[in-house]
Formats: C-alpha cells, structure tokens, sequence
C-alpha cells in the first residue's frame, strides 16, 4: 500500500537506523523528507538527502516494489530524471534515468505496530475508530488541533458566503438575510427557508417592518402556506394582506409542501419558525450592522429573545388552538443561529475587507457560545473529550465530516500521534 509508506516517509516512522542505499549499503539519513506532490510528477520533491557523506537535494519516489518504475514507465519519463533517491519495500530491480544512469534505492522498513495501527484505521468500518484511544493524544496536542480544526470549518463556511456575495452584488445585508433565514430551518427545512428568502427580497420586508401584520404576510405567503381556503380569521387576515403585497412586490411564491413537519418537534414547525423570523425582523432593522459592531453573545441573543404576535401564544399552525405559550426563539436555538450566522459573516467580513479583527471577533464569539449538544459531539464526550464551548464542538464537527467521514485519519493529528505512538 504506496499511501501506507508515503504516511511513513512523510513522518518518518520507519527503521531510520537500518535505511541505507540497496547497490553499496552506504547509509541513508533523510535531513528533509520532502514536501508531498499531490500531481504527476515524482511523490516528494525539494527533500534532502545525505548519502554516505554526500548531501543530494532533489525528488524522492515511493514504491512498494522497485520494478513498478518500469511498470509505470518513469525510466522514458524526464520528470522523474531529478529523482535522487528511490524508496521501496521490496528491491527486485535496479531503476535508471531517462539517460540509462542508475538512481539509488533504499529499502524502508515500517514496524509491523504502526502498519497494523495504519492499517486498522484506514480499513474500520466504524466512522470515529479512533474515539477508543483518544485518551492517549496529550491534551496539548488536541487543544493545538482543535484550534486549527475550528479555523479550518470557518473557512470552508466564508467560501459559501462569498459564493452569496458574488451572486448578489456583495449585498452584505441581503447575504445575511439569507443566510440567518435558511439557518432558521434548523436541517431539516433548511434548504425551503433559504429558496423563500432568494424567492422574497430583503428590501420587501424592510419597507414593511413597521407593521408586524404585513411582515407575517409576506412570509408565509411567500412560503406558499396561505394558498388555500381557511375559516380561521387570523389565516384570512394574512391571506388578504399577502395578495395586495404580493401584487405591489410582484411575488412568485414557492411551493408549501417544500416545508416539513414530519419528525420535528412542535416548536421546530416552520409555521413557529416562520412567526419568529417575524418577530426578528420586526424588532431589528439593522440587525447586521450590530453584530459588526458589538458581536457579544449576551447582546445578540436579546436580539432574538423577542415576542411573537399574540395568535402564535396560542397555535403551532393555523387552526387549532393549543395551550398558552411564549414561543420566542429559545436560548438553544439562538446559539446555533449565532454559531451558524453570525460567527461566518464576522469572519468573512474581515477576510472581505481585510481587517482580521473581525475573525478574532468571530472566534471570541464561539467561545463565548456555550457547546453544542448532538449526534456529532455526543460521541466525543463520551469518550473523555472535554469541549468547553461552541468552538471546540463546530472543530469537532469539522473533525469529524472532513477527516473521520472521509476517511483521512491519516491526515489527521489524533490518527499521526496514535501512530506515533506506536513506532
């Protein structure tokens, strides 16, 4: 396995004592191992080498036999002429140039634990194989990648606000508008809360924020959910007003079979969803420009800790009445908005404008966030893992979608010190 032994050299968990030219025995001391080419071309270039008492600086290619350089026809290759040392695990040919001049060789020895330990992470079956050994990574050293984990999913998430960015003229306002309505779908309807949000511009509901009524209109009307006929008198109410804005905007609604009720709980109804953004945007006009300004969580969750219309006290959907309840965006459900919105604009703003206070801003804002609880984290937890806030559990997030998912333990620092470990 070529990616076993390139992870080898790379790290250098191999038989460094016993590493030494095939053709004359003189030893091999790797000063640089190389940086990792990812394209054609040989598997490390700009390493550095000394053999016997010469330093070589070149290229280093891997096999797991020396005879796969014909097999893959490097000797007719120019690229692989810079090649100054040849790494295999079995020497059953000698491997030449472009020119016929011979290319030296080195037999790598990997111990059998760390193969086993490489091998039983890149062949589990089970996604987090790791989670029963994560004790042993020094606390140090998974504070220091947790640290970069939750950098890394920031980024991955600025690239999807610039793509709004780029798609709306750098609308800033109505990027956020978009990006804080699909994040109110909380998964499962995330993605019809974002296509009302592109099918209902933001300057609509900002012309109407001084009355709360032609807010709620505009919302589920564009959602499609006042479609039909309907005896309950506040459902007519918004129905009627829908239809005149909808003719002022000239609105196309979306379909509302695309929200779902199916598997969530009551207060997660996109009919509640639905009146809270209402509320939101009803309470708060510049809503943004706060979080530029003053992104401390206290502050922005009294954003959201607002009242909705008096029906909602009383319904979860149109129609039938339940018992009296506030049904304001809860504490929970504002830190993962927060996390989700808020934290993404301040970091893509100060990429955007080139002012890295605002990622710092950002950063601080996840650690003032208390953690996330779910499916992702709890696994974690369980097994000793002490995340002390929202921005350890959104690195664990990252962890586990972009390394343990993808099956990249070998990229990753809690899979190299577990090898390590093992040398």
């Amino acid at each position: 396995m070529e990616r076993l032994l390139h992870y080898a050299w790379k790290y250098k968990l191999y038989d460094e004592a016993g590493l030494c030219c095939t053709e004359d025995g003189a030893p091999v001391a790797v000063i640089d191992p190389g940086i990792q080419h990812q394209d054609a071309g040989p598997d490390f270039f700009n390493a550095k080498i000394r053999i016997a008492d010469t330093v070589w600086a070149g290229c280093v290619e891997i096999h797991h036999k020396a005879s796969d350089w014909r097999v893959h026809h490097h000797d007719r290759d120019p690229a692989y002429d810079a090649v100054i040392l040849h790494v295999v695990e079995e020497d059953d040919a000698p491997v030449c140039r472009t020119n016929g001049e011979r290319i030296r060789q080195a037999v790598i020895r990997v111990p059998s634990g760390v193969r086993e330990h490489i091998e039983w992470l890149l062949s589990r079956d089970t996604p987090t194989p790791c989670l029963e050994h994560i004790r042993e990574v020094e606390p140090l050293h998974l504070s220091a990648w947790l640290t970069a984990l939750v950098s890394e999913r920031l980024e991955r998430k600025t690239e999807a606000v610039f793509a709004l960015l780029k798609q709306y003229a750098d609308d800033w306002n109505e990027v956020f508008y978009i990006t804080l309505m699909r994040n109110f779908g909380f998964g499962t309807n995330s993605d019809a809360f974002e296509w009302l949000a592109k099918s209902l511009p933001f300057h609509c509901i900002r012309k109407q924020r001084d009355n709360p009524l032609s807010v709620e209109a505009l919302l589920f009307g564009q959602a499609g959910l006042l479609a039909e006929a309907g005896d309950d008198p506040y459902y007519q109410l918004l129905q009627r007003e829908y239809l005149f804005l909808q003719k002022k905007y000239g609105l196309t609604p979306i379909e509302g079979f695309l929200f779902r009720n199916l598997r969530t709980r009551p207060v997660n109804f996109p009919h509640i969803r639905l009146a809270q953004l209402a509320a939101v945007w009803t309470a708060n006009d510049t809503l943004f420009s706060e979080i530029l300004e003053n992104a401390q969580a206290d502050v922005l969750k009294e954003r959201f800790n607002v009242p909705l219309s008096e029906y909602w006290e009383t319904h979860y959907h149109f129609g039938p009445v339940s018992p009296p309840k506030k049904k304001a965006v809860g504490v929970k459900a504002t830190c993962t908005v927060l996390i989700n919105t808020a934290v993404p604009l301040l970091f893509a703003w100060g990429k955007r404008k080139r002012q890295p206070e605002y990622g710092q801003r950002a950063l601080q804002l996840l650690e003032q966030l208390a953690p996330e609880r779910n499916s992702v984290v709890t696994p974690f937890t369980k097994a000793g893992v002490q995340l002390k806030n929202a921005a350890d559990t959104q690195a664990i997030i990252q962890l586990r979608r972009e390394y343990c998912e993808k099956k990249k333990c070998l990229y990753c620092r809690i899979g190299y010190h577990l090898i390590q470990n093992k040398k």
